[in-house]
């Protein structure tokens, strides 16, 4: 089976009609139509073999994630998801593998409602995947890193460290549990993406870590945070449950601020949605993260590495 063979068996299949597609695989680029009114929203993830997941990672698995951590960008930005495109590289073409892959990549495209729209397959000694996400958001509403403002509330959308202690059970040779699903079925938060728009001013997604992702928005604002470590959701019953949440990465959750005249209507629609919702914090001014614990006393110290592709593998095959 050649390149054309493939796209054309695993991948235009998921090529569906879809609002704004003038003209879709099959052509040099897709045409596409923004809605009136609405900008554009794109963002870019490549997910390696070794790297981002294990080497052994079932392919229906990296077919969800591949897309789910993209979508994951879009939610932060306050983004509906629209189009996508897809890289992929392959050592080979495995038939099974291609197909649970592409199972995998479309029941969350379905469960998101983007639509494929085109991409490129090649041969290379490593598999990866690299997916392009496309979302539109209400002209002048994106949500950016650099909004936020003194005392604003910091709230996170769920649980941290999950993913990190999935990692670590994989690597044990477990296969099943909440924990192992989390890592290999990230979920965006795309049902809080009206709430965002509608009350955040800051946000980002927890990708490489929550200490890390943090970081980055408050550098961005220039602001600084006070985390409350106690207020942070997180599984308890793990003895490094604190260590993952904070630098484990691969959660997906969001962190965003909203300023405190709208805190009441943020919970109310929170609640009438049934969207998780943990306020862990609030925006300072001056610089950096100070850690501290409900009850006032000195907190751990607060240690560790978030990811960082250029300082060390996540993966080790």
């Amino acid at each position: 089976m050649n390149e054309f063979e493939t796209i054309a068996r695993f991948f235009k299949p998921l090529s569906r009609d879809g609002k704004g597609i003038r003209i879709g695989i099959g052509d040099d680029g897709a045409v596409l139509r923004a809605p009136r009114g609405r900008e554009l929203v794109i963002a870019t993830d490549t997910l390696v073999a070794g790297v981002h997941f294990p080497t052994d990672f079932p392919p229906r698995a990296i077919g969800h994630r591949a897309l789910a951590v993209n979508l994951s960008d879009l939610a932060a930005m306050g983004a509906d998801p629209a189009w996508y495109t897809l890289a992929v590289s392959l050592p080979k073409i495995q038939t099974a593998w291609l197909g649970a892959f592409a199972r995998g990549l479309d029941q969350m495209a379905r469960e998101a409602d983007i639509h494929l729209v085109g991409g490129d397959t090649v041969r290379s000694p490593v598999l990866s995947a690299t997916i392009t996400v496309v979302g539109t958001v209400p002209r002048g509403q994106a949500l950016r890193r650099s909004a936020a403002r003194t005392g604003d509330g910091i709230f996170i959308t769920g649980p941290l460290g999950l993913a990190a202690r999935g990692l670590a059970l994989w690597r044990e040779g477990a296969r099943r549990g909440r924990a192992l699903r989390a890592f290999m079925h990230p979920v965006p938060r795309l049902p809080w993406i009206p709430a965002l728009r509608k009350h955040a001013r800051a946000a980002i997604d927890v990708s490489d870590g929550f200490a890390q992702d943090l970081g980055h928005l408050l550098q961005a604002s220039r602001v600084g945070a006070e985390i409350d470590l106690d207020r942070i959701p997180r599984n308890r019953r793990d003895p490094d449950s604190l260590g993952r949440a904070l630098f484990g990465g691969d959660d997906y959750e969001l962190c965003f601020t909203a300023p405190q005249s709208r805190l009441p209507a943020l919970r109310a629609d929170a609640q009438s949605a049934q969207l998780p919702l943990f306020e862990v914090g609030r925006i300072t001014a001056g610089k950096g993260i100070h850690w501290r614990l409900s009850d006032g006393s000195p907190p751990p110290r607060v240690v560790g590495q978030s990811f960082d592709h250029f300082a060390r593998s996540r993966m080790q095959g």
